[in-house]
C-alpha cells in the first residue's frame, strides 16, 4: 500500500514539472509575441467602389482573426464612389485596431476622405491629398445637396481625431489635430483660409503641405519606412492575398466579359428553341446568366428586384413562344423586361439619387453594352446555325442529299394541282384508286367515296401529297 502511494506521488510531481515547464514555455512564447507588433496590410490601388468595399471587410475581419495590433492601408487611388468611399470611413472610424494609411501617391476625392479617417497618414514624397469635390462621371461637379454631405462628411471625419484645449488667461484656444476646416477646403472652392487655402480653388496638399498643417505624421516610400518612422520596433507583417474568387469576380466584373456572357446568354435560347427537347444550348445560357448575375450581385450592383424583372422577362417569353399562338403583347413585354434586367443589374443604384442626366446617361451606357451584345448574338447565330448544318463535321445533323432520279428517286409533276377543279373520264376501275384520262393524259387517281367504274365521269376535287382525288360528277352536290 505504501508502495502504491510512492508511486502515485511520483506520478504527480512529474505532471506538476511538466505543466510549470509547458507554462514557462508557453509564458516565453507569449512575451515573445508581445515584444512583435503584428501588422497586417492590404491594398486599396483602384477606384473606390463596392468591390474596395467589400475587399475591406474582409480585410478587417482577417486582421481580427489574427489578433493584428496595427492595419496599414495601401492607398493609391483617384477617387470613386461616395458611399462605398463612406462604408469604409466608417469602418475605420468603428474599428478597435489602430488603422493608418500609406498614400502611394494619390489620395484625391473619396481616398482623401478614407485617409483622413485613418489614425495616422503616411506619404510617399511627391504625393497628393484632397480635391475631394464630387463629380458625376463625366467629371461635372453635382448639386450643392451632394457637396453639403461630402464636406459635412470630411468635416465630421477630422473632428473624429479630437482637439486640445488650451486656456490661456481669458481665452480658450483650441487646436485640432486635424483641422476640420482644411478637410471641408478640399471639397468646397468657397472656403477661405489664410495661408492655406484661396476662394476658388479647391484645396490638394502635397506631402510637405500635409505635414506642416497636420494632415500627414511624415514621409515614406514603403510600408517598411513607414514602421521606421513610427518607431514601432519589432514588427511582423502579414499582407492581403487576393483569393481566386477575387480574381474571379473582378474578370467576370469587365464590361467586355458581361457583353460576352449576355451574347452566350442570348444564343443559347435562340439555338435551343432551334431544336427539339433540353440540352446543352440551354445549359449554356443558365450558366451565362450565372455567371453575369453572381458577381454583379455579391458587389452590391444587382439587387433582388432586378433579378426579379429578368425571371419575369424569361417566364413572359417563354409563355408567349410555347402556350400563346403568334407573338403579341406576352413576349414584347418579356423582351423588354429581360433587356431591363440586364442593364440596370450593371448599374449601381447610388446613380438614380443624382439627377436625372446623371443617371439617364450611366443608364444608356449599359444599355448600349446589353442590346449590342444581343444583336450580335443574334447575327452570329444565325451565321452559326448555317456553318453548323453545312460544315461536313456536322453533316449528319440534317439532310443534305440530292435524290437523283438517276438512283431511282421519283418527283411529282407540280403541274397536277392545277387539275382541281377540272373533269375527266375514268380509265380503270378506281377501287378506290386507279387511272383517269385527263385532256387527253393519263394520271392517277383517288376516289372520294367507294368505287367508280370505267367511262364514268369524274371530277378533280383536290390535290394532296402528290396524289388527285376525284368524285363522280352526278354525286357532286
Amino acid at each position: 500500500m505504501k508502495r502504491t502511494n510512492s508511486k502515485i506521488s511520483v506520478y504527480l510531481l512529474v505532471l506538476l514539472a511538466t505543466l510549470l515547464l509547458s507554462a514557462q514555455q508557453t509564458g516565453n512564447r507569449t512575451e515573445d509575441q508581445q515584444d512583435t507588433t503584428l501588422v497586417y496590410v492590404f491594398e486599396i490601388k483602384e477606384n473606390i467602389a463596392p468591390p474596395a468595399w467589400r475587399l475591406t471587410q474582409r480585410a478587417f475581419e482577417e486582421a481580427a482573426e489574427i489578433h493584428a495590433d496595427l492595419i496599414i492601408i495601401h492607398l493609391n487611388t483617384y477617387g470613386g464612389m461616395l458611399d462605398a468611399a463612406d462604408s469604409i470611413r466608417t469602418k475605420i472610424l468603428n474599428s478597435d485596431i489602430p488603422v493608418w494609411v500609406f498614400i502611394d501617391n494619390n489620395a484625391a476625392s473619396a481616398g482623401a476622405l478614407i485617409s483622413i479617417a485613418c489614425d495616422s497618414i503616411y506619404m510617399r514624397p511627391g504625393g497628393s491629398i484632397g480635391a475631394a469635390t464630387v463629380v458625376n462621371q463625366t467629371g461635372e461637379v453635382v448639386p450643392d445637396k451632394f457637396q453639403s454631405f461630402m464636406r459635412s462628411t470630411m468635416r465630421a471625419t477630422a473632428e473624429a481625431h479630437g482637439r486640445d484645449t488650451v486656456i490661456s488667461g481669458n481665452d480658450t484656444i483650441i487646436s485640432w489635430h486635424r483641422d476640420p476646416r482644411i478637410a471641408e477646403a478640399m471639397v468646397d472652392p468657397s472656403i477661405y483660409i489664410e495661408g492655406i487655402s484661396d476662394t476658388g480653388k479647391v484645396l490638394t496638399f502635397t506631402t510637405e503641405e500635409a505635414i506642416q498643417h497636420g494632415f500627414c505624421e511624415g514621409p515614406a516610400k514603403t510600408v517598411e519606412e513607414v514602421l521606421e518612422a513610427a518607431d514601432v520596433g519589432t514588427a511582423r507583417i502579414v499582407r492581403h492575398k487576393a483569393t481566386g474568387l477575387d480574381k474571379i469576380i473582378g474578370f467576370l466584373l469587365n464590361p467586355v466579359i458581361s457583353g460576352i456572357l449576355i451574347m452566350i446568354l442570348v444564343g443559347g435560347i435562340y439555338f435551343e428553341l432551334q431544336s427539339p427537347g433540353i440540352g446543352f444550348p440551354l445549359a449554356a445560357a443558365v450558366v451565362a446568366a450565372i455567371l453575369y448575375f453572381a458577381p454583379l450581385y455579391l458587389e452590391g450592383l444587382a439587387e433582388n428586384w432586378e433579378l426579379v424583372i429578368f425571371i419575369v422577362g424569361l417566364l413572359l417569353i417563354a409563355v408567349e413562344i410555347f402556350a400563346i399562338p403568334g407573338f403579341g403583347v406576352a413576349g414584347i413585354a418579356g423582351i423588354i423586361l429581360v433587356i431591363a434586367g440586364l442593364t440596370l443589374a450593371m448599374v449601381d443604384n447610388i446613380v438614380f439619387e443624382l439627377e436625372w442626366n446623371i443617371a439617364f446617361a450611366e443608364v444608356i451606357k449599359r444599355f448600349f453594352i446589353v442590346i449590342t451584345s444581343m444583336f450580335l448574338s443574334l447575327i452570329l447565330s444565325l451565321w452559326l446555325g448555317k456553318q453548323l448544318f453545312t460544315a461536313k463535321a456536322f453533316a449528319g445533323l440534317a439532310l443534305d442529299r440530292n435524290l437523283d432520279v438517276e438512283e431511282g428517286f421519283l418527283g411529282v409533276e407540280s403541274k397536277q394541282k392545277d387539275l382541281v377543279g377540272r373533269t375527266g373520264i375514268v380509265e380503270s376501275i378506281l377501287r378506290p384508286a386507279g387511272k383517269v384520262v385527263i385532256d387527253d393524259e393519263i394520271y392517277d387517281a383517288v376516289s372520294e367515296y367507294g368505287f367508280i367504274n370505267k367511262g364514268e365521269k369524274v371530277k378533280v376535287t383536290r390535290y394532296e401529297t402528290g396524289q388527285i382525288y376525284v368524285i363522280k360528277v352526278n354525286e357532286e352536290s
